[in-house]
C-alpha cells in the first residue's frame, strides 16, 4: 500500500499535480484512487469527469473521489451531535441554529481524513493519492490527532469514570443530561479512528508528503514554513514539486521579468530544500484538463521516475547516546531560535515551534530523566537528557 499526500499554498496547481500523478500510476498498472479532501473541490474539473462522494471509476485502474464533508460529519458525529442538541434545548437555546453551531471549525475537514484509513484497510487500491487542502489547513488537520491522542490517553479515562459516578446525581437533579455510554463510545471510536489515521500518515514506509509550489517569493516562503512544521510533527516529505516553470523562450518581451524572477527563486528552492528531490513541471501550452493532458504533464514532471517510489528517505526524529547522556534530535529547517521553546511534564516533552506545538512522549528508557539542555543549529534541535536518579531505576526494576 502507498499513500502520497500533495499539499501547498492555494493556487499552486496541487490538484493538477495530484491528478496527473494518479493518471501516471494507473497507466503503470496500479489500482489508483485520487482523493480530494479539500472543501473547495475541483478534482472533477481537472479530470473532466464526474466524481462523487464514493470512488468513481474514471479510466482503467483509476478512480476519483471528492469527499462529502456533510455526509462524513453525519456518519461520525451524529450521536454526539444529538446529545449536544438535547443539552442546548434544555438550556432554551432553540433560537440558535444548533446544527451549524455543533460542527466545530475544521471538524468536517478532519473527518474527511477517516476516508483515507478506510481505503487503505479495504485493500481495494494499490495507491491513494490525496489532494489536500491548502498548506495551513493541512498542517492543522495532520497535527490535530496528536492532541486528540494525548487527550484520549491522559484525560478521557478520568472523565469517563467521573461521568459514570456523577450520572445518577445529575438525573436526580434533573437539570443536566450527562453524556450516556453510547455518546462516550462514539467519542472514543472517533478519536481511535483519527489515531489510526495518524499512525498511517506517519508511517514512512507507506506515506509521504509532496509540497507543490511555484517559483515565487511568497509561495516559497510559505512552503519553507510548511516543510518545517511537517518535520516538527514527524511527517516524511519525499519531494518538492516546482510547478508552472516558464520555458527559456519566455525570456523575450513581456515575460522576461517573470522569467528572471523565477530563475532566482528556483536557485533558492534548490539551495533550501536539498537533499529532497526537486521535481519541475513546466508551464504548459494548454490547460491541464482531462486524462490525455494530465498524462503528458506527468511525463514531463516525473520523466523516468516512478511516482509511487519513496523518492527520499530521511528521519526527522532520532534518539542517540553521547557521553553517557541521551540526545533527542529534531529536524526543524528554516526555524528561528527565538521561535523555539521547550517544556517538560513527567514523560511528556512539549516542543513549541512558532504557531505550532508538538507533544513528544518520551520512551520508557528516559522515564524520570530531565532535560539538561538544548542546542539549535543548522536547522536541527538537539535536546540533552540527564541520567535518571538511582531510585527511578530501582522503581522500574
Amino acid at each position: 500500500m502507498r499513500v502520497i499526500i500533495f499539499t501547498g499554498k492555494g493556487g499552486t496547481g496541487k490538484t493538477s499535480v495530484a491528478a496527473a500523478t494518479a493518471a501516471r500510476l494507473a497507466k503503470q498498472g496500479k489500482r489508483t484512487l485520487v482523493l480530494s479532501t479539500d472543501a473547495a473541490h475541483n478534482l472533477a474539473d481537472v479530470l473532466a469527469a464526474p466524481v462523487g462522494p464514493e470512488p468513481v471509476e474514471i479510466a482503467d485502474r483509476l478512480w476519483g473521489q471528492e469527499v462529502n464533508s456533510l455526509r462524513e460529519t453525519e456518519r461520525n458525529w451524529e450521536t454526539i451531535q444529538g446529545w449536544l442538541t438535547r443539552l442546548l434545548d434544555k438550556a432554551h437555546l432553540k433560537d440558535i441554529s444548533t446544527e451549524e453551531m455543533l460542527v466545530f471549525p475544521g471538524m468536517e475537514e478532519l473527518l474527511n481524513l477517516l476516508q483515507l484509513r478506510e481505503h487503505t484497510q479495504s485493500g481495494r487500491f494499490d495507491v491513494v493519492v490525496v489532494d489536500c487542502a491548502p498548506t495551513g489547513e493541512t498542517l492543522r488537520l495532520l497535527s490535530y490527532p496528536n492532541v486528540l491522542n494525548w487527550w484520549l490517553e491522559k484525560i478521557f479515562p478520568l472523565e469517563r469514570r467521573l461521568i459514570k459516578f456523577m450520572r445518577p446525581v445529575a438525573r436526580l437533579a434533573g437539570q443536566v443530561e450527562l453524556p450516556p455510554d453510547e455518546v462516550l463510545d462514539s467519542v472514543e471510536r472517533l478519536a481511535r479512528g483519527l489515531e489510526e489515521t495518524q499512525r498511517l500518515v506517519l508511517d514512512p514506509e507507506i506515506t509521504s508528503v509532496r509540497i507543490v509550489l511555484n517559483p515565487e517569493k511568497m509561495v516559497v516562503a510559505e512552503s519553507k514554513r510548511a516543510f518545517t512544521y511537517l518535520n516538527l510533527f514527524g511527517f516524511s516529505t519525499d519531494a518538492v514539486v516546482v510547478n508552472r516553470v516558464l520555458p527559456a523562450e519566455a525570456g523575450q518581451g513581456f515575460f522576461s521579468g517573470w522569467l528572471e524572477n523565477q530563475r532566482k527563486h528556483e536557485e533558492e528552492i534548490e539551495t533550501n530544500f536539498r537533499p529532497l528531490p526537486i521535481l519541475k513541471a513546466p508551464m504548459m501550452p494548454e490547460e491541464v484538463i482531462g486524462l490525455p493532458a494530465l498524462e503528458r504533464f506527468a511525463d514531463l514532471l516525473y520523466e523516468s521516475r516512478d511516482p509511487a517510489a519513496m523518492l527520499y528517505r530521511g528521519r526527522t526524529e532520532t534518539f542517540r547516546e553521547e557521553d553517557g547522556a541521551t540526545l533527542l534530535e529534531l529536524a526543524l529547517p528554516f526555524m528561528d531560535r527565538e521561535e523555539l521553546d521547550l517544556t517538560q511534564t513527567g514523560d511528556e516533552l512539549t516542543v513549541h515551534a512558532g504557531a505550532y506545538k508538538r507533544k513528544v512522549i518520551l520512551p520508557r528508557s528516559l522515564a524520570g530523566s530531565r532535560v539538561e539542555g538544548a542546542k539549535f543549529a543548522d536547522g536541527r534541535l538537539v535536546i540533552r537528557f540527564g541520567k535518571r536518579a538511582p531510585e527511578d531505576r530501582n522503581d522500574e526494576s
